[in-house]
């Protein structure tokens, strides 16, 4: 039983990250239905920022770990932000009114754009974050050892998740972002600015992901340029088991999946986690199509 709670605990922890890099496969979705598939390679660069931003301004020593981090994550999400809306004005602006197999091809060419320029800029090896800059604390919790990081890093992914959930539902801003999501032409008649609108959604997302690239490096302590491949993949399937475009669902989906995966690992074998993760949702699909909360129009950015 206690490790049960062990891997549930590494499952919540590792399933919110996928969970912060699906919301911005959704969000996109949502408004554009667009798959950004560049987006996996910003939340790479996030990782990589971090540790650029980490190892030249030594902010943890200068203001200590704690306000050193959200500094740094500050930072991190910030310029990521700008990447992102980058992003939108170069690769998928000028094809927004071209059929929408020309911006998919963009979305492919930018994501191999990317991963190359990390990889010409850092090289090829693993890249390896400090040890010393979060505690090595292990809380005592009902009887299990539960390292304080992990606990980080599920409560600050969840508090970044409810808000964006309380941002998308509560304010005007919101408001437009869902009205652009469920007919552009509706939102122009309306007064919005849906190309403001749009780059707003480029922005947040990435800014999201790169606060995953992050807690990556701090958690696991190495980074890669090609991780990207992998944590998007995951991120993806977690929006579609949760139902693509829908936040609620990216978060659920990409919960579940960190906790399929980890229980997975424990119980049958870790090489054949990724499969029986795979395996559930192709199940999931099978029985509801539209993932685990559909596609609600009210609720589908």
């Amino acid at each position: 039983m206690e490790q049960f709670f062990q891997q549930l605990t590494n499952g919540l922890a590792v399933g919110s990250i996928y969970a912060l890099i699906a919301l911005g496969y959704t969000m996109v979705y949502g408004v554009l239905k667009l798959i950004n598939f560049a987006h996996s390679d910003l939340f790479t660069i996030g990782a990589y920022l971090g540790l650029t931003l980490l190892t030249s301004l030594s902010l943890t020593d200068r203001l200590g770990p704690l306000w050193g981090v959200i500094l740094l994550a500050a930072m991190v999400m910030g310029f990521v932000a700008l990447a992102g809306a980058l992003l939108d004005r170069v690769a998928y602006r000028p094809l927004r009114e071209s059929p929408r197999l020309s911006a998919v091809v963009s979305a492919l060419g930018a994501s191999i754009f990317l991963q190359n320029t990390v990889m010409l800029i850092y090289g090829a090896r693993f890249q390896v974050y400090p040890t010393d800059i979060l505690p090595k604390t292990v809380l005592h919790l009902f009887g299990l050892d539960v390292p304080l990081v992990r606990i980080l890093v599920l409560f600050v992914s969840l508090v970044m998740m409810f808000g964006l959930y309380f941002f998308i539902q509560k304010t005007r801003i919101g408001t437009a972002i869902r009205a652009a999501a469920i007919d552009q032409g509706a939102a122009r008649l309306m007064g919005i600015d849906v190309n403001r609108v749009i780059l707003l959604v480029f922005m947040l997302g990435p800014a999201l992901g790169g606060a995953a690239g992050l807690m990556v490096g701090l958690y696991y302590g190495q980074i890669n340029f090609t991780m990207g491949w992998g944590y998007g993949l995951k991120a993806f399937t977690a929006a579609i088991l949760g139902g693509i475009g829908n936040i609620p669902g990216a978060m659920l989906g990409g919960v579940l999946l960190g906790v399929i995966e980890a229980m997975g690992a424990a119980y049958l074998s870790f090489a054949w986690k990724d499969a029986i993760a795979f395996l559930v949702l192709i199940l999931i699909l099978i029985v509801r199509p539209t993932g685990l909360l559909g596609e609600r129009v009210a609720e589908k950015v």
